[in-house]
């Protein structure tokens, strides 16, 4: 029997494990975890703890105060702030097409997310792994690995997001045979083909759903002199917005600051005239597909074809997306099961399993 002592106190080992089973089982296992994947959204920031899984989705967004410099909000408080700030404050992402944008508040917003995933019980550094977008640059990586160790990590990871989509939607990449993900997220697209455990072909565009939202946005004050603010374009996106026009329209009742008279107005906006307003975004993001598809070697493009193209992140979910790269690619379009959480169920399972996915591993600290 072991005997753990305290001041005036001896605790046994059954007592001890009472008293930590008391705390409940996602606390005591956050208490001894020591691996933790992230998914570095634009948009978004998942936290994958192995065990527990996805424990943390909130929105990469930051409250600032211009005055003294103070990180005031963090995450979905943050971003119920954007538009509603006054002068002295700013709401803001600090992530700008998946890449940090500005370190130091990206460094907090880390810390603060690596303590909420773990718990205020925890007292080891974790290894954490990152995704990062395909086309990122050295210096960009080690930013990345940088913020994290500084925000608490033991060590950091990075690994190229289309990997773990891959890896997340059940894909096994080791295989000798040709997988090709596309990756939209909140600030790139990301297209590649996977053989052997590794990337054949790539490219990775900064056009994705913010640039979406940027679009309507344009289009609402170009076409009726209406100004809307950021979730709005994000509510029309997901509410009536689609990749190809339909037949039958779905509305929406969009209220904002009419540009002429400075008074509050309301327009109707049906689905196909966002299909005009953001077709630019659109077709950039199938030139993506078509240049990676022009680099495939022929064996690998015909495992495209038998397999079809795998489409994950969250802005793969607009209406009729699959559709669209279907009709303009010739190549059936699939979405993956749970695409916004692909990329960091990847990050998980590649933690779980560091040794076998280590050629994808980019660098580490």
């Amino acid at each position: 029997m072991i005997r753990c002592s305290f001041p005036f106190l001896e605790y046994t080992t059954s007592q001890i494990f009472c008293i930590l089973t008391s705390f409940g089982y996602d606390t005591v296992m956050s208490l001894f975890s020591k691996k933790l994947g992230i998914d570095l959204g634009t948009a978004n920031i998942l936290v994958f703890v192995p065990g527990r899984g996805i424990v943390l989705n909130e929105p990469s967004v930051v409250a600032v105060s211009e005055e003294d410099n103070r990180i005031v909000a963090i995450g979905l408080e943050a971003k119920q702030m954007i538009g509603r700030t006054p002068e002295n404050i700013i709401a803001y992402r600090p992530m700008k097409d998946g890449v940090i944008a500005d370190y130091r508040v990206t460094e907090a917003m880390l810390r603060y997310y690596i303590d909420k995933a773990l718990g205020k019980w925890n007292f080891i550094k974790p290894e954490v792994l990152v995704s990062v977008p395909a086309g990122v640059t050295s210096t960009e990586r080690r930013a990345v690995i940088e913020a994290a160790i500084r925000a608490g990590a033991k060590n950091a990871y990075v690994v190229k997001e289309p990997i773990l989509a891959a890896i997340g939607a059940g894909i096994s990449i080791h295989e000798a045979m040709g997988h090709m993900i596309v990756d939209i997220g909140g600030g790139t697209t990301d297209v590649a083909v996977i053989s052997l455990g590794g990337i054949v072909a790539s490219t990775s565009v900064k056009c994705a759903g913010n640039k979406i939202d940027y679009a309507i946005t344009d289009y609402i004050k170009k076409t009726f002199n209406l100004g809307i603010g950021d979730k709005t374009a994000e509510d029309i996106k997901v509410k009536i917005g689609s990749a190809i026009p339909l037949d039958e329209e779905l509305a929406m009742i969009v209220k904002g600051r009419d540009f002429v008279t400075g008074l509050p107005r309301s327009v109707e906006i049906k689905t196909n005239e966002i299909v005009k307003a953001i077709s630019k975004d659109l077709r950039e993001m199938i030139k993506a597909i078509k240049d990676v598809l022009q680099e495939t070697p022929p064996e690998l493009s015909s495992d495209i074809i038998d397999q079809g193209i795998i489409m994950t992140g969250g802005s793969s979910q607009l209406r009729n997306m699959p559709e669209l790269v279907f009709r303009r690619t010739g190549v059936k379009a699939v979405l993956a099961k749970d695409p916004l959480y692909c990329v960091v169920k990847g990050t998980g399972i590649a933690l779980e399993h560091l040794d076998t996915y280590k050629k994808s591993i980019i660098a580490k600290r």
